[in-house]
């Protein structure tokens, strides 16, 4: 494990995964990688999710594919120094912002979504010029074991290095010293990650997740919203981290969303839900246990069938469930929507708000003024108005948690932005030593005065710009004063030889 990540360490400070060119380059070999082998990376997602071809590529291939043309168009940009504003002390320096790459970085992916939860932050760290060790999740056994097939075949053998594992290899990966950890997951393992980190003092990104609400106002078209949040909900079998965990509404509205959600799984899943190509099944026999136990004591108003030779469980719908109830007390990563009633909007907000800050949040509702006084009273990871899920899709928005759902984002600029290190650039000129004598003892009234002027005193760029024309206006006239004898002497020079020339030009 050491001689590995010292051989990724070596590779970066070779200085090759640095220039602008061959992370260009990088990117451009995963792309045909995906695209090359999209066969084979379809198949061993659907082998550990029962996911058909269809869903693996929209849910999956989809988004990496369009990470890095994303990436590939704006990377250039982003590589660029930026210039930074500057006070009158140094108006005469450069100042700018380097982004440069971290070092070794590790990337452990999830099971959920086995594929872009690993390739995408991948797409960022070498956006970044960073070296990549990629450990992908045991749990999809069949992804990881073809990341590790392919990633060798199109990368760069020494920078990017996939390590497969379970917890043994995972525990000793941790101890090594990384620049950045990016980890996905759920929060007990993430304090575990984030433990083993800060004995290096290494910054961490967790993307967790946590019980994400949904809010249904009552002023809303529920057809939409039913379809909306059960496509969210039923997507890969509830396995989303910010899949809409549980609802809250009035009282009145769970029947109505009890039967329009029922009538929307049979649109989306037939009447044989469990025949649906669409309907993906529990990753093993562990969550699928957990989820079952969940439901003990409850009010299941639709659904609840399972099969646990297959792990199966049918979409479900819980009603009137207390607060209190186990299927409360953690994010439930699984097919399972209970209803929790509420008064108001004012209870659904005290009720969000007791309890730890979810990775998403979900609000329908008619009334625009109640959508954005949800997100002002609030706090979450992201925010979706009147849609679920579909704020992940946007690569300019940046991904990630708050609280116990997670620390730091990523996605498009954003994770560029995770991968680097923004480093702050100031060149001088070894000229102009008059004006440092000012920081220079011995100190005095006049030098602090002065100082503070320099330093504290702040301009917009009209009134910046009026100064410089007055101060260029009293030079000009000072430096016109000080040579006026001298440019009349001139003037009158010159006009005496053009007259010479003139009647040079008539005696001919």
């Amino acid at each position: 494990m050491d001689c590995k990540v010292q051989r990724a360490r070596a590779a970066f400070r070779s200085g090759r995964s640095r220039p602008l060119q061959f992370r260009l380059q990088q990117l451009e070999a995963l792309r045909r990688m995906v695209q090359e082998r999209e066969r084979d990376i379809l198949e061993a997602i659907g082998a550990d999710l029962c996911k058909s071809e269809f869903n693996a590529y929209s849910q999956e291939v989809i988004s990496i594919l369009g990470e890095i043309d994303h990436v590939l168009e704006k990377l250039p940009k982003w590589v660029t120094p930026k210039p930074a504003e500057k006070n009158l002390l140094t108006m005469l320096d450069e100042a700018y912002i380097h982004s440069e790459p971290l070092g070794v970085v590790l990337i452990i992916g999830a099971w959920n979504y086995p594929f872009v939860l690993t390739i995408q932050p991948l797409i960022g760290a070498i956006a970044a010029g960073n070296a990549v060790i990629i450990k992908p999740s045991e749990v999809s056994e069949n992804t990881a074991k073809i990341v590790s097939k392919l990633l060798p075949q199109y990368l760069d053998q020494d920078l990017y290095v996939v390590i497969n594992g379970g917890v043994k290899e995972t525990t000793e990966l941790l101890r090594q010293r990384f620049d950045h950890i990016l980890y996905t997951g759920n929060t007990a393992v993430g304090k575990i990650v984030m433990e083993a980190a800060a004995k290096h003092l290494t910054p961490v990104t967790l993307e967790l997740g946590g019980k994400s609400p949904c809010y249904v106002d009552k002023d809303c078209d529920l057809d939409i919203a039913c379809r909306r949040i059960t496509w969210g909900k039923y997507m890969n079998c509830g396995q989303t981290c910010i899949a809409p965990d549980y609802i809250l509404c009035e009282p009145s509205l769970q029947s109505q969303i009890v039967q329009k959600i029922k009538e929307t799984v049979k649109e989306f899943y037939g009447e044989n839900v469990k025949e649906s190509p669409d309907y993906e099944r529990i990753i093993n026999l562990h969550h699928f246990k957990r989820i079952i136990n969940l439901l003990e004591g409850q009010k299941i108003a639709y659904g609840g069938e399972t099969d646990e030779a297959t792990c199966y469980i049918a979409p479900t719908i819980l009603t009137d469930v207390d607060p209190e109830a186990k299927v409360m007390q953690e994010e439930i990563f699984g097919p399972i929507l209970p209803i929790v009633p509420v008064k108001n909007a004012d209870e659904a907000i005290k009720f969000i708000n007791d309890h730890e800050k979810p990775l998403a949040f979900y609000i329908f509702s008619r009334n625009n003024k109640l959508i954005k006084r949800m997100i002002d009273e609030t706090s979450s990871g992201g925010v979706t108005g009147n849609d679920v899920i579909m704020h992940f899709t946007l690569s300019s928005l940046p991904f990630g948690g708050v609280g116990s759902s997670g620390i730091g984002a990523y996605h498009g600029k954003h994770s560029f932005d995770t991968f680097s290190h923004q480093r702050s650039c100031l060149l001088k000129s070894l000229k102009r030593e008059g004006i440092n004598k000012l920081r220079y003892p011995p100190n005095s009234q006049s030098k602090v005065d002065l100082a503070k002027f320099l330093i504290l005193k702040r301009f917009n760029k009209g009134k910046l710009c009026l100064l410089m024309l007055t101060v260029l206006g009293i030079v000009a006239a000072v430096l016109i004063k000080k040579y006026q004898a001298v440019l009349r002497r001139k003037a009158l020079l010159i006009f005496l030889v053009v007259h010479r020339l003139h009647w040079s030009s008539k005696q001919w």
